[in-house]
């Protein structure tokens, strides 16, 4: 046994710097031609998103220069920035939002800014018109428009031709926000999401289907699915012409066909699953089409992810048949396919995100791009364990549970067998709160586990992943039960002797920082906590967040100001007396969803208070860290906030530079 055999004293062979910055996440894969292209969001470099492509001989390079950095910020959240098409890569750029031209295989090209500048706009979710030699894309519009100053930004279906002299246009206005505009193979069709406030994307949305002029304009638009009671996603053609999505019509989001002979959509293909993720940036894709007719796609059912074929059944008065793939992988993202070949992002327990290519004739899968592992015996990585467990009103929630794990520290069990002593446990709140926790290797997860902290990372009721009825159980009463879930999953884990009742700490970012907040204000289990850019004061939230999620609350607590009373009931900020624990703040400076003004507050309120309290501000950080030495700095402080609360030892930190 080495060092000091207390939990959370234990050394780890995960330092903060490695989770820091081991390796860059990848996303938004887009197919050209022969050649393959991803997005990598770098935090070794500031947090650029860097594009890599891939060419038909396996040779990669990026073709972003830098300083560029594609990144939209349509939404706050943005999605897929950019589209490549024959070689020419087009890009919204972080900076100013324009979009750019940049011809990846003319040597020494430099990025030209081709959308208007200086009138407010951000891009994201491309789509090409080969008619009229044009992108369609979503738009937002922030500032003034025909000199008035908009009271909040405008969102709509935008055109920009590719070719000199470049000429913008709106195609379509008048939702509150789109998504996916898609245009059919022959291009005389747009199909496009949209939906209304207070309607989130995956509360309910439209389909809308329109003629597509010679001139480029729109006509006749109708919608031809969805509504106020229906969740929609990734609208989608068919080599054949024929227009799919995702509904979540019979409880579970399945993948339907529409048929323009009676206007109806049937579903190809029914299943207890999901083949969908919320809408919480754009161009998401979860499926795609093969050769033979085949569907290419990932769903997940209770927090697995798996990958499957759904090919067309013979008999027409029959579903399609599904075949699942046996794979590694227990989350999988960003599917594309073509031919006979599916491209996704997948990550296991022991793996952190990877690009694969998988053969769907064959069935077999090679990974074609992954990051140096660290030096890390995969022995030492903790595994997740599905629990389900007895939460209020004779209802259950999820989650998954990792014990304390690290091969310098032989155990009995799970727990050091010259010892009573029982783990410190996390308990980890995801944000959203319409989200889902992930079982990919997470290393910020390892870091505790290999301390020796058990770790709860809980799908409380409000999960994605469940279901509509478990996604919608949140409603009227976000800070009411994903509070009590995350309490009774500590007091499941409590009674089966796997934690200590007197070192229970929790934590989560942005809708998770809130339930900390609410959970350390309205319970006294809770020992400890630490908010990232959480949630204090529902009201300010409210009133100062930005478009996207400006509604979000109707749903979530009630329509505001009517419904002012149960605002300011469950914001902790008006029940300080009832927070008796140490908390420490994390914020970003630039932080638009929830300003820095919410963690300010608390603070201040603790402070006053007497309570052992810190806060972290990171200048040049928004609503989520993107730069490697403040991720690692706000881990260290975390780490050496517990010890100072619980009174136990700290190791020194690996000096070694173990970058992946």
């Amino acid at each position: 046994m080495t060092g000091n055999t207390d939990y959370g004293s234990w050394a780890s062979p995960i330092s903060a710097r490695q989770v820091a910055s081991a390796a860059p996440s990848i996303d938004s894969i887009c197919i050209d031609g022969s050649d393959l292209y991803w997005l990598e969001a770098r935090p070794e470099e500031s947090g650029r998103n860097a594009i890599v492509r891939r060419d038909a001989a396996g040779e990669k390079n990026d073709v972003l220069p830098e300083p560029f950095s594609a990144r939209s910020r349509v939404h706050e959240y943005g999605g897929t920035p950019y589209i490549v098409i024959a070689g020419v890569l087009y890009f919204c750029e972080q900076s100013d939002q324009r979009i750019y031209r940049l011809n990846t295989l003319k040597a020494g090209a430099k990025p030209e800014a081709i959308s208007p500048a200086d009138q407010g706009l951000s891009f994201a979710d491309f789509c090409y018109d080969p008619q009229h030699q044009r992108l369609l894309c979503v738009a937002e519009q922030h500032g003034k428009t025909g000199g008035e100053q908009l009271n909040e930004p405008r969102n709509f279906i935008a055109a920009l031709t590719i070719n000199e002299p470049y000429a913008f246009s709106e195609l379509h206005s008048g939702a509150d926000f789109y998504a996916y505009p898609r245009l059919s193979p022959n291009g005389t069709q747009l199909a496009w999401i949209s939906w209304q406030h207070p309607q989130m994307p995956w509360q309910g949305s439209e389909l809308w289907l329109a003629k597509v002029m010679g001139d480029g304009t729109l006509d006749s638009p109708e919608m031809v699915a969805g509504g106020a009671d229906e969740a929609l996603f990734q609208p989608q053609w068919s080599p054949a012409g024929d227009l799919y999505f995702v509904s979540d019509r019979s409880e579970w989001w399945n993948i339907y066909r529409h048929k323009t002979d009676d206007k109806q959509a049937e579903a190809i293909c029914p299943q207890p699953a999901e083949f969908a993720t919320p809408l919480w940036t754009l161009g998401m894709s979860t499926y795609g089409f093969c050769a033979d007719k085949a569907i290419a796609a990932c769903y997940t059912n209770k927090g697995l992810w798996q990958f499957g074929l759904l090919k067309n059944s013979a008999d027409k008065s029959k579903a399609d048949h599904l075949k699942t793939f046996n794979l590694p992988f227990t989350q999988i993202s960003a599917l594309v396919s073509k031919g006979y070949k599916a491209w996704f992002i997948g990550a296991s327990p022991t793996q952190s995100s990877c690009l694969v290519e998988l053969d769907t004739q064959l069935g077999e899968y090679k990974v074609i791009h992954q990051f140096t592992a660290l030096p890390i015996a995969a022995e030492n990585y903790s595994q997740p364990k599905a629990i389900t467990f007895a939460t209020t009103n004779d209802e259950r929630a999820h989650g998954f549970y990792y014990p304390p794990c690290n091969t310098a520290y032989p155990q009995d069990g799970h727990y050091p067998s010259s010892t009573d002593q029982k783990p410190p446990l996390l308990v980890m709140c995801h944000g959203g709160p319409t989200g889902a926790t992930s079982t990919g290797l997470n290393l910020k997860i390892q870091f505790w586990t290999s301390r020796g902290f058990a770790v709860l990372d809980v799908n409380y009721r409000g999960s994605t992943g469940y279901g509509r009825n478990y996604r919608q159980a949140l409603d009227g009463d976000w800070g009411i039960k994903d509070v009590d879930d995350v309490v009774a999953g500590a007091q499941y884990l409590i009674h089966q002797g796997l934690a200590d009742p007197g070192r229970i700490m929790i934590r989560g970012g942005s809708a998770g920082g809130y339930t900390v907040l609410a959970a350390l204000a309205f319970h006294d289990l809770f020992k400890a906590g630490a908010s990232y850019y959480g949630i204090g004061d529902l009201e300010t939230l409210a009133r100062d967040t930005h478009k996207f999620e400006s509604r979000y609350l109707d749903t979530l607590v009630g329509p505001y100001p009517a419904a002012q009373a149960i605002y300011q009931q469950r914001s902790p900020i008006n029940h300080i007396e009832k927070l008796n624990c140490p908390v420490i703040f994390f914020q970003g400076l630039d932080d638009k969803v929830v300003p820095p003004q919410q963690a300010e507050a608390m603070v201040a309120s603790l402070e006053a208070k007497g309570l052992k309290v810190k806060y972290i501000p990171f200048s040049g950080e928004g609503h989520g860290f993107r730069q490697a030495a403040n991720t690692e700095r706000a881990l260290l402080e975390e780490l050496k906030f517990y010890s100072e609360v619980f009174a136990f030892e700290l190791p020194a930190e690996a000096t070694s530079d173990q970058r992946a």
